[in-house]
């Protein structure tokens, strides 16, 4: 049954990511060819004072692949298999919630779980380390910045099952309601530490040292040596959409994995031996 499981879960993750794709494509791929352009923009401002300066100035380098490539089959691609790996966790959290989690029939448990991937893989770490479009991030933070991320989502992972647990430990001494509300607060809080521990992206220090002190990565205005603005900061309103779709775009992807694996599961419950449904 597991396997069944698994295979089920990959096969709405499938869509989940194409359903994803489509969405992006229409949506997040304009916001990303505007902070493309935008960072054509600011290097050739660049290149402009370094020559002015008497700097070396760098050649431009060739993508590999045209913007046509990565902006469809690219980007399509990628989300498809991310969606299908997707499914594939997905559905081993519900082989393990499966009868674990209280007398929850398969439909709403596929729902809880898509919401409970959503939150830990993607919300949460979100809402400490948000998603950037190309020309925001620099290349001596790479590292850095995605260890941050990843240290994110193991931690909102394991504060998410320890939440269930809380909160399946909690219902003995209170009502199902209200050790979920208690449960969330201790999660709120624990995540909430973690995200004020952990620092943010313009502290790193890379940025410091070559920029000082800031909150975030977003690129401000470009500076000559008498302190003119000679090209503006990072665009406020292609930074807020592209975050906006990315949210979008990762929610329906959850979405339709939970929805489509939902009958899916509960068929194969059906024609499972009592035992093994057990």
């Amino acid at each position: 049954m597991e396997r069944q499981f698994i295979a089920r879960g990959m096969l709405a993750g499938a869509l989940g990511g194409l359903l994803a794709f489509l969405f992006a494509r229409i949506f997040a791929e304009p916001q990303i060819q505007r902070a493309i352009d935008y960072e054509s923009g600011r290097d050739a401002a660049q290149s402009l004072l370094d020559k002015a300066a008497g700097l070396p100035v760098e050649a431009e380098g060739s993508d590999p692949f045209s913007r046509a490539v990565q902006g469809n089959l690219g980007i399509g691609v990628g989300m498809i298999l991310f969606g299908v790996a997707m499914g594939g966790l997905f559905a081993v959290a519900y082989t393990l919630a499966c009868g674990r989690v209280g007398n929850v029939r398969p439909r709403p448990l596929a729902l809880l779980v898509a919401l409970g991937g959503f939150l830990a893989l993607y919300l949460v770490p979100f809402l400490k380390y948000p998603a950037n479009p190309p020309a925001i991030g620099h290349e001596d933070t790479i590292r850095e910045r995605s260890g941050l991320y990843l240290l994110m989502v193991g931690v909102s992972v394991v504060v998410l099952v320890g939440g269930v647990w809380l909160g399946q430990r909690l219902r003995a001494r209170f009502t199902a309601w209200n050790a979920a509300l208690l449960a969330a607060l201790a999660c709120a809080v624990v995540l909430g530490a973690v995200m004020l521990l952990l620092p943010s992206l313009g502290e790193l220090k890379a940025n410091v040292d070559q920029y000082g002190h800031h909150a975030t990565e977003t690129p401000l205005p470009l500076k000559d040596p008498q302190g003119r603005i000679v090209f503006p900061g990072f665009p406020a309103d292609v930074l807020a959409s592209f975050r906006l779709y990315s949210v979008a775009a990762q929610a329906l992807l959850w979405a339709t994995i939970g929805v489509a694996f939902a009958p899916l599961a509960e068929r194969v419950l059906r024609r499972a031996p009592a035992g093994a449904a057990a």
